[in-house]
């Protein structure tokens, strides 16, 4: 689907928005037909489904697929958004080999998907000299003003138990980062959606106090690529 340079490998296909439904498969008008793709985002995906939106689909050449296509962007209000939340991790790993995240630079050692305890598994583990660092990402495609990109569109009890575990990272020794992966063009601040999960906001800033380091970046986005762009200023109140 990706190459090494976070390129899709086939040419994405543009078509209109019908509707999303049980979560996982998105009807889609084409230029002469109307399809079913699969929706590799099962969040609520707020704010980008309204019918009619400009969406791109890509064309799967595995026969064992039960659906041809796949959502990949959405175009909500003239911004272009990846929804594909599997391409989060793959984007800030490749931003980590190539030393596009300025505070992770010239790492030594990049494992994804590590367990932390039996409970918990963070998305990577860097050892950069001395340190051990452990790394979550979130994938972000909120955004309810034309700036402003925002976490999390539902509440979510799983990325709270992350920031604890985050915090007890800390406390064990080990230095924690949680990057919020914009998906979202022309962005240029993230905040925590506080109206939509309080108790997620409360462990963010706990998280913070506790020395937790959080990271915003921004992707550029297209129907070619995806790839991490920009970082973004992170408001706290």
């Amino acid at each position: 689907m990706y190459n090494l340079d976070m390129q899709f490998t086939n040419s994405l296909i543009k078509g209109k928005l019908i509707r999303r439904y049980k979560r996982f498969f998105v009807d889609v008008k084409l230029k002469n037909e109307n399809v079913t793709a699969h929706c590799p985002n099962t969040g609520s995906m707020k704010g980008l489904l309204d019918e009619g939106n400009e969406v791109y689909i890509l064309k799967n050449d595995n026969p064992k697929r039960k659906l041809k296509y796949s959502l990949e962007i959405i175009k909500s209000k003239k911004n272009l958004v990846g929804v594909n939340t599997h391409m989060a991790n793959k984007i800030v790993h490749h931003a980590l080999n190539n030393n596009l995240i300025k505070e992770l630079r010239n790492n030594d050692k990049i494992k994804p998907e590590v367990f932390f305890n039996k409970d918990t598994r963070f998305d990577f583990f860097v050892e950069k000299k001395k340190l051990k660092i452990f790394i979550e990402v979130k994938n972000v495609t909120l955004f309810r003003d034309k700036n402003t990109a925002e976490f999390p569109d539902a509440i979510t009890n799983r990325g709270s138990k992350h920031l604890l575990a985050l915090i007890d990272a800390i406390k064990k020794g080990y230095k924690s980062y949680l990057i919020f992966l914009v998906q979202i063009q022309n962005m240029e601040n993230f905040k925590i959606a506080k109206d939509i999960d309080n108790e997620y906001y409360n462990n963010f800033i706990d998280a913070k106090k506790a020395g937790v380091n959080f990271l915003a970046y921004r992707c550029k986005i297209s129907p070619k690529e995806i790839l991490i762009e920009k970082k973004l200023k992170i408001i706290y109140a």
